[in-house]
C-alpha cells in the first residue's frame, strides 16, 4: 500500500484530526487556517501568504479588530437569541456551544481579553441582562425585534380589555341588584330572648312557621284553664316577650353606639397591616449600600436619601464622601439605629409614620417601637420587621 494512499491508517488518523477541533494556540485567524502541531504552525508562520496577510493587517489593525470583534458579537448573539431565546443561562455554556462550531472566530481577535469582558460589555451596551452570581455571570437576551414586541403588546392589551370587560359586567350586575331592591322595603329581622316561664315545662320550634312555641304546656293548661284564664296568661305572655325584646334591643343599641369608634378603628388599623406595598423609599433616610458593582469604595457606605424616583429609585448622597448616585432599591437596604433613636415606618399599616426605637429582638430579626406622629401617636407596635423601618437622618 503506498504512503498516500486512502485506507493507510495515517490518512485515516488525518482525516479524523482535521474534522475536530485542534488547539487554539495553532490557529492564525488572519489566514483563518488551523495547524495540527506546532511544526505546521512554524511553517505557515514563515510561508509566504501568511506574510503577505501580516502586511495588509499591518497597514490598518484596528479595522481588522473591529471586523472580527463584530463577526463575534453578531454570531455570539445569533446563537443565544436562536438556542435559548430569552432564558436566563450561564455566560460559559452559551460560549462552550459557539466554539463547537470548527470556523468560529476566535476570542483573542477581538477587541475583549476574557468572557468576562465581553459579559460585561453585553450589559452596558444593553444587548443583554447580566448579573454576577457566587456560580458566575447569567445572561439574558434582550429581544427588540419589532414582531416580538408588537405581539407582547397585543396581548396586554387583551389582558386589559379582559379586565375592563369584567368590571362591566360587575358593574352591570351590581346596577341590576339595585334596580331590583329600589320598590321593595328591605325587611329588618329582629331578634328576642328565648324564655320561659316554668324551668320543667319543653320548649319545642316548629320550623316551618318560623316561631318557637310551647305546645307541652299549653295544652297541659287547656285541660284545667278555661278561656279567659288562656286569653290573660297569653296576654301577659306577650306582654313579658315585648318588654323582654324591647329591653334587650335598647341595650345592644347601646353596645353597638358605644363599640362603634372601636369597630372602626379595628377595621381601619386592618387595613393598615394588610396594605403592604412592594416599594418602601422615603427621603431623608439613611440606607446602606449593598451591591458590588459600584466598587469597594461604596460597598456596605452608609447614604441618605435624597429624592426617590418612580417609586424604586432613589437619589442618594454619601454620608462620608458627599458623592450623589441614583441607585435601585434592590441595591440599598435600611438601617437599624440603636435604642431611642428616631425611626420611620417605611411598609405597612404604620407607613409614613415617625417614631422612637425602643428594643431590637435579634432571633425574629424584628424591633418595638413607639409611633410619636398621627393619630396614633404613643402607641407602642411590636413585631416591626427591620426591612419596614430606617433610620432617620
Amino acid at each position: 500500500m503506498g504512503k498516500s494512499d486512502f485506507l493507510t491508517p495515517k490518512a485515516i488518523a488525518n482525516r479524523i484530526k482535521s474534522k475536530g477541533l485542534q488547539k487554539l494556540r495553532w490557529y492564525c485567524q488572519m489566514c483563518q487556517k488551523q495547524c495540527r502541531d506546532e511544526n505546521g504552525f512554524k511553517c505557515h508562520c514563515m510561508s509566504e501568504s501568511h506574510q503577505r496577510q501580516l502586511l495588509l493587517a499591518s497597514e490598518n489593525p484596528q479595522q481588522f479588530m473591529d471586523y472580527f470583534s463584530e463577526e463575534f458579537r453578531n454570531d455570539f448573539l445569533e446563537l443565544l437569541r436562536r438556542r435559548f431565546g430569552t432564558k436566563r443561562v450561564h455566560n460559559n455554556i452559551v460560549y462552550n456551544e459557539y466554539i463547537s462550531h470548527r470556523e468560529h472566530i476566535h476570542m483573542n481577535a477581538t477587541q475583549w481579553e476574557t468572557l468576562t469582558d465581553f459579559t460585561k460589555w453585553l450589559g452596558r451596551e444593553g444587548l443583554c441582562k447580566v448579573d454576577e452570581t457566587p456560580k458566575g455571570w447569567y445572561i439574558q437576551y434582550i429581544d427588540r425585534d419589532p414582531e416580538t414586541i408588537r405581539r407582547q403588546l397585543e396581548l396586554e392589551k387583551k389582558k386589559k380589555q379582559d379586565l375592563d370587560d369584567e368590571e362591566k359586567t360587575a358593574k352591570f350586575i351590581e346596577e341590576q341588584v339595585r334596580r331590583g331592591l329600589e320598590g321593595k322595603e328591605q325587611e329588618v329581622p329582629t331578634f328576642t330572648e328565648l324564655s320561659r316561664e316554668n324551668d320543667e315545662e319543653k320548649v319545642t320550634f316548629n320550623l316551618s312557621k318560623g316561631t318557637c312555641s310551647s305546645s307541652g304546656a299549653t295544652s297541659s293548661k287547656s285541660s284545667t284553664l278555661g278561656p279567659s284564664a288562656l286569653k290573660t296568661i297569653g296576654s301577659s305572655a306577650s306582654v313579658k316577650r315585648k318588654e323582654s325584646s324591647q329591653s334587650s334591643t335598647q341595650s345592644k343599641e347601646k353596645k353597638k353606639k358605644k363599640s362603634a369608634l372601636d369597630e372602626i378603628m379595628e377595621i381601619e388599623e386592618e387595613k393598615k397591616r394588610t396594605a403592604r406595598t412592594d416599594y418602601w423609599l422615603q427621603p431623608e433616610i439613611i440606607v446602606k449600600i449593598i451591591t458590588k458593582k459600584l466598587g469597594e469604595k461604596y460597598h456596605k457606605k452608609k447614604a441618605i436619601v435624597k429624592e426617590v424616583i418612580d417609586k424604586y429609585t432613589a437619589v442618594v448622597k454619601m454620608i462620608d464622601s458627599g458623592d450623589k448616585l441614583k441607585l435601585d432599591q434592590t441595591h440599598l437596604e435600611t438601617v437599624i439605629p440603636a435604642p431611642g433613636k428616631r425611626i420611620l415606618v417605611l411598609n405597612g399599616g404604620y407607613r409614613g409614620n415617625e417614631g422612637t426605637l425602643e428594643s431590637i429582638n435579634e432571633k425574629t430579626f424584628s424591633a418595638t417601637i413607639i409611633i410619636e406622629t398621627g393619630p396614633l401617636k404613643g402607641r407602642r407596635v411590636e413585631g416591626i420587621q427591620y426591612e419596614d423601618i430606617s433610620k432617620l437622618a
